[in-house]
C-alpha cells in the first residue's frame, strides 16, 4: 500500500492545549474517519474533567448522571488512595454510549494524549457502538440520558419519602443480584427509556391485574389432579418460569414488595442490562478503538499534521495499551483485551492485502481481496466476542502469541499439553480462547424454576453446574440472603448438573422479617 506524505500545518506544538485546540483536533480527526476509514458514528460531545471526577466516574460505573449509594463511595475512597500512592493510573478517557456520544477526558492530559484518546474513544468507540448488532439489540442510545435522569429523581424521591435506609437496603440487594439481572437472549425491541417516566405509572396498575390472576392459580382442596396441573402450567405461564432474570422475577412477581420498590428493583436491571453488551464485545470494542486511533495518529504525522515529538509520545503510550506481559511476567494478568483485539484487527488487515498461502486455506473469502475497511466494519456489524475470535483468531497470531493448551484434569497425576502449532492443535486454541469469552462459560446459569403457592410459599431456584463448577458458599450465601429478603420467604438454591439434572449440592435462606416491610 502507497502512503502519500503530505506537509501541512501542525494542530498544535508543545504539550499545552485549549479548548480551540481541541476543537480542531476534532475536526481533523473527523475527516479522517469519515474520508479515509468510512466511519459511522453518533455526534460527539467532549467533556473535560479533572483527576476527581475521574475517580467518581470510576465509582459509578462511568455514567454522567446515577443515583446515590454508599457503595460508590467506598469505590472512590478505594481507587483514590491507591492513585495517590502512584499505584495506580488512571484512564485517559470515559466514552458513554449514547447519542450524542459523550467522552469525558481529563485536563492533565497533553496535547498529544488529548489527540489519542478523541481518536480513540469519540471516534472508534463511537463507531462500535452505534454500529455493532448487540448494542442495536440491548440499547438505546437516544434515551439513556433521560432514563439516568428519571432514575436519579426517582431514588432521590424514594430517600426523602420513605427514608435513605430504606432505599438503600433496596439498592444493596439488588446490586448483589445484579449480575443475574440480565436477560441473555432478545425478548423484544429495546425499550424507550425516554417514556419510562410514564410507564412507570402504567406498570403499577398492571401489576395489580396480574398479582390477583396469579394468586387465582392456587389450588383449593377439592381440586383433581388435572385441574392442579391445569393450574400449575397457568402459573408458570404467568411468572415465565423458569426465569434466568431474578430481578425481573422479583420486580414481577414479589408479594411483598412495594410500588416504589419494584420500580427501583426495574432501574438497577434496567441499567444492567444496558451495560450486558459491553460483557460480551470488551475484545472487539477495545479493538476496534486501539485500531482506529492507531491509523488515525499514524495519517495524522503523514500529513505533518502532529510533530515527530508527538508522534513518539502518541507511540509510547500506545505500545504500553498493547503489551502483552507473558505467562511467567510477574505483571501477567490473563490476556489483556487491547492487545488481542489490537493485534486481530491488524492481523485481518495483513491478511486482505498480504496474504500467506495459509492465510488463503483458513480464510478464502478474506485474504487478498484489499477491502480492509470494508473487512472490519463489517467484523464489528456482525460479530462478539465469542464468535469474533472462533472465526478470525489466525494461525499466525496463535504463533506469534506462542499460544498453547495445558490441560490440568485432577483425576490424572500430571498435566499434559494438548494443543500445540499444528492445524488441529490451532483449531483447538482458537475453540478454548473463544470459549474463554462466552458468557454462557464465565458467568453461572441461574434460574427460578418453580414457587410453592400451595403452603409455603418457597421459592425454588436451580444453578446449572458446568465442568463441576460449584459456587463459592459464602458468596452464594450472602447474595441468596439478599434473594430471600426481597421475595419475602424462603429460597432453595439447587445446584444440579447439567447433563443429568442431579442434585449436587443445596443452600437454603430464610427471609429476615421486616427487612423490606
Amino acid at each position: 500500500m502507497t502512503v502519500q506524505i503530505k506537509t501541512g500545518r501542525l494542530l498544535f506544538e508543545g504539550n499545552d492545549w485549549d479548548f480551540s485546540t481541541i476543537q480542531r483536533v476534532h475536526d481533523a480527526i473527523a475527516e479522517i474517519a469519515d474520508k479515509d476509514l468510512g466511519l459511522d458514528t453518533f455526534p460527539n460531545q467532549i467533556e473535560i474533567i479533572t483527576a476527581e471526577q475521574m475517580l467518581d466516574a470510576y465509582a459509578s460505573t462511568g455514567m454522567p448522571l446515577f443515583y446515590k449509594h454508599w457503595s460508590f463511595g467506598k469505590h472512590f475512597a478505594q481507587h483514590e488512595a491507591v492513585y495517590r500512592k502512584g499505584l495506580m493510573g488512571l484512564a485517559y478517557e470515559i466514552v458513554i454510549n449514547s447519542n450524542p456520544c459523550i467522552s469525558y477526558i481529563m485536563e492533565e492530559n497533553t496535547a498529544t494524549m488529548q489527540t489519542l484518546v478523541i481518536a480513540h474513544a469519540a471516534f472508534g468507540h463511537n463507531h462500535f457502538f452505534k454500529n455493532n448488532y448487540l448494542f442495536n439489540q440491548w440499547t438505546d442510545p437516544d434515551g439513556i440520558l433521560d432514563y439516568l435522569t428519571f432514575a436519579k429523581s426517582y431514588v432521590m424521591s424514594c430517600e426523602e419519602r420513605y427514608g435513605q435506609a430504606a432505599v438503600e437496603r433496596v439498592l444493596d440487594a439488588a446490586h448483589a443480584l445484579m449480575p443475574q439481572g440480565v436477560h441473555r437472549y432478545p425478548r423484544k425491541k429495546p425499550m424507550n427509556l425516554k417514556s419510562e417516566e410514564k410507564r412507570e405509572r402504567e406498570r403499577q396498575e398492571n401489576q395489580e391485574r396480574m398479582y390477583d390472576d396469579l394468586w387465582r392459580t392456587v389450588p383449593g382442596k377439592s381440586d383433581g389432579n388435572k385441574a392442579r396441573q391445569m393450574r400449575d402450567d397457568k402459573r408458570r405461564a404467568l411468572l415465565e418460569l423458569p426465569q434466568e432474570n431474578l430481578l425481573y422475577f422479583l420486580e414481577k412477581t414479589a408479594p411483598r414488595l412495594a410500588p416504589w420498590q419494584r420500580e427501583v428493583l426495574r432501574i438497577v436491571r434496567n441499567i444492567a442490562q444496558y451495560f450486558y453488551p459491553q460483557q460480551q464485545t470488551k475484545v472487539m470494542n477495545e479493538g476496534c478503538a486501539t485500531y482506529t486511533h492507531y491509523r488515525i495518529m499514524n495519517i495524522l504525522h503523514e500529513r505533518g499534521q502532529i510533530s515527530d515529538g508527538s508522534y513518539l509520545e502518541f507511540l509510547t503510550s500506545h505500545t504500553n495499551v498493547v503489551r502483552q506481559p507473558v505467562f511467567e511476567d510477574p505483571y501477567y494478568n490473563g490476556i489483556n483485551p487491547y492487545a488481542l483485539g489490537f493485534d486481530m484487527m491488524s492481523d485481518i488487515e495483513r491478511i486482505a492485502t498480504d496474504p500467506t498461502d495459509e492465510d488463503k486455506a483458513w480464510f478464502p473469502d478474506l485474504a487478498g481481496n484489499g477491502d480492509v475497511m470494508g473487512n472490519l466494519k463489517e467484523i464489528w456489524r456482525n460479530y462478539r466476542d465469542e464468535s469474533f475470535i472462533a472465526q478470525f483468531l489466525s494461525p499466525t497470531l496463535i504463533r506469534k502469541w506462542r499460544l498453547f493448551h495445558i490441560e490440568d484434569d485432577p483425576d490424572e497425576p500430571h498435566l499434559s499439553v494438548s494443543a500445540i502449532h499444528d492445524d488441529r492443535g490451532y483449531r483447538k486454541l482458537r475453540r478454548l480462547l473463544a470459549r474463554q469469552h462466552d458468557t454462557a462459560w464465565l458467568s453461572p446459569d441461574i434460574q427460578v424454576v418453580d414457587v410453592d403457592l400451595e403452603g409455603t410459599r418457597r421459592l425454588v431456584v436451580h444453578h446449572r453446574v458446568l465442568r463441576n463448577m460449584l459456587l463459592q458458599p459464602e458468596d452464594t450465601a450472602r447474595v441468596l440472603q439478599h434473594l430471600a429478603d426481597l421475595w419475602s420467604y424462603d429460597v432453595v438454591l439447587r445446584e444440579v448438573d447439567y447433563n443429568t439434572e442431579a442434585v449436587l449440592k443445596e443452600h437454603h435462606a430464610k427471609a429476615r422479617p421486616g427487612i423490606f416491610a
